[in-house]
C-alpha cells in the first residue's frame, strides 16, 4: 500500500488565513499508520478517509519556517475546513467534527492531517498546518515532543472515567495504554491499576493476559469468582470500577466485560475494528461502554485542551515517558520501522518512530 516517493509535490497553502509549512522533525508510527500500510483499516471508517493518496504520520513534533519548536494537534475540524460550525464543534468536541468527510478550503478529504497528500503529513519533508493546531515546546526533548499526540489521546481517554472507585485495569500497556496509566497516575493519586500485557509498566501489578486475571485479582483484592457453565473465562464479582482497553480485540473487550463490577465503564481507546462480542453483560450488568479517539477542548479540565496539559506534562521530567521511543529509523527505513511497529513487544518495540529530515538535528 505504502511507496517512498521523492518526486511528490510539496503541500500548497490552503487559500486561508492561518496556515503555515511545517518541517517535521520526528514522526510517530501509530496502530492505525500499521493498519493503512497492511490494508486493514475499517470498512465503515473509508466514509471518512477518502483521499486517493495519503502521506501518513500524525504524531508530529515539527518546526515552523520562523524556527520555533512545536507539536501538531491533526484534527481538521469545521474551523479549519470554512465552515461554520457544526453541532459538535459548536458544542466543544471539533475531534468529532460533522464535516470530516468534506474538504472545504482544506482540499482534504479526512478527519485529520497525516491522512490525505494535500496537507501532508509528518512522513514527509514538509507539511502545511493551521497555526491554531500548534503548541509550542521550546527545548522539549524531541523523543519526549513526539509523544504528544498520543498522550493527549491518552489523557482524553482517562477522562472520560468520572472517578467512581479506586481500582482500574489497563488492557495493553504498549504507547497507549502506558500513557493512560501515566495519565490515570496524574488524575487520580492513589487509584489501583493494574495493567494486562507483556512489558514493564508504571502500574502496581502487571498481569498476563488471559482468564487468569479474574482470579489473580479476585484474590488479591477479595472478589468472588463467578463460573458461567458454558464458557471458559469466569466473571469477577465485585469486580474493578473501570476498564481501559487498548488493544480492541474480541478477546480483550470480552475480558474486560467479566473484569468490571456492576455499573463500571469499559472505555474503549484508540484504533476501531469490528469483532464478535457477546455484549450481554452491558445490559445485564448495566455496564458503560464508551469509545474514545481523538482529543481537544476538554470540559473537565475547564476547557483547556488536552495537548496543552500533555505538553506542560511532558515538561515535567517526573512524568514517565523517556523509555517508550525505543526506535527511530530515517525515511529509506520505512519498511524496517513499520515491520518493527508492527511487531511491538516481540521486536522489543513500544513508539517506533521516522525522522523525515536528517538535517533537522534532534533535541536531547
Amino acid at each position: 500500500m505504502l511507496s517512498l516517493r521523492d518526486d511528490w509535490p510539496e503541500p500548497a497553502l490552503p487559500q486561508a488565513p492561518g496556515w503555515v509549512r511545517l518541517r517535521p522533525e520526528l514522526a510517530g508510527i501509530c496502530g492505525s499508520d500499521v493498519g493503512v500500510a497492511r490494508a486493514k483499516s475499517s470498512l465503515v471508517l473509508s466514509a471518512f478517509y477518502a483521499a486517493r493518496h495519503q502521506i501518513l504520520g500524525h504524531e508530529i513534533v515539527a518546526v515552523t519556517e520562523a524556527g520555533e519548536r512545536v507539536v501538531v494537534d491533526p484534527i481538521v475540524s469545521c474551523f479549519h475546513r470554512g465552515f461554520p460550525p457544526c453541532r459538535s464543534c459548536r458544542d466543544g468536541f471539533p475531534y468529532v467534527c460533522e464535516r470530516f468527510d468534506q474538504p472545504g478550503v482544506t482540499g482534504c478529504h479526512a478527519p485529520s492531517l497525516g491522512f490525505d497528500a494535500t496537507l501532508g503529513g509528518g512522513w514527509g519533508e514538509v507539511l502545511v498546518a493551521h497555526e491554531s493546531q500548534l503548541h509550542p515546546v521550546g527545548d522539549l526533548p524531541s523523543r519526549r515532543a513526539v509523544l504528544a499526540e498520543p498522550a493527549s489521546i491518552a489523557l482524553h481517554a482517562a477522562l472520560h472515567w468520572p472517578r467512581r472507585g479506586d481500582r482500574a485495569v489497563v488492557i495493553g500497556p504498549g504507547t497507549i495504554g502506558r500513557l493512560v496509566i501515566a495519565a490515570l497516575r496524574r488524575l487520580h493519586p492513589g487509584l489501583d491499576i493494574t495493567a494486562v500485557g507483556p512489558g514493564p509498566t508504571e502500574a502496581d501489578r502487571t498481569l498476563p493476559p488471559g482468564p487468569g486475571v479474574v482470579e489473580t485479582l479476585a484474590e488479591l483484592h477479595g472478589g468472588r469468582v463467578i463460573r458461567p457453565r458454558l464458557t471458559k473465562v469466569p466473571l469477577l464479582e465485585q469486580g474493578v470500577d473501570v476498564v481501559f482497553d487498548c488493544v480492541g480485540l474480541a478477546s480483550t473487550i470480552d475480558l474486560g466485560l467479566h473484569l468490571l463490577r456492576p455499573s463500571g465503564m469499559l472505555v474503549l481507546v484508540g484504533g476501531a475494528g469490528k469483532q464478535p462480542v457477546d455484549w450481554s453483560l452491558v445490559w445485564n450488568r448495566q455496564l458503560t461502554v464508551q469509545g474514545s479517539v481523538n482529543f481537544g477542548p476538554e470540559p473537565a479540565l475547564d476547557g483547556r485542551h488536552t495537548m496543552a496539559q500533555v505538553v506542560e506534562w511532558l515538561h515535567d521530567p517526573a512524568y514517565p515517558v523517556d523509555d517508550l521511543v525505543t526506535h527511530t529509523f530515517g525515511l529509506p527505513e520505512w519498511r524496517t520501522a513499520l515491520a518493527t511497529a508492527a511487531a511491538g513487544p516481540r521486536a522489543g518495540a513500544v513508539k517506533v518512530t521516522l525522522r523525515p529530515d536528517p538535517r533537522l538535528p534532534l533535541i536531547h
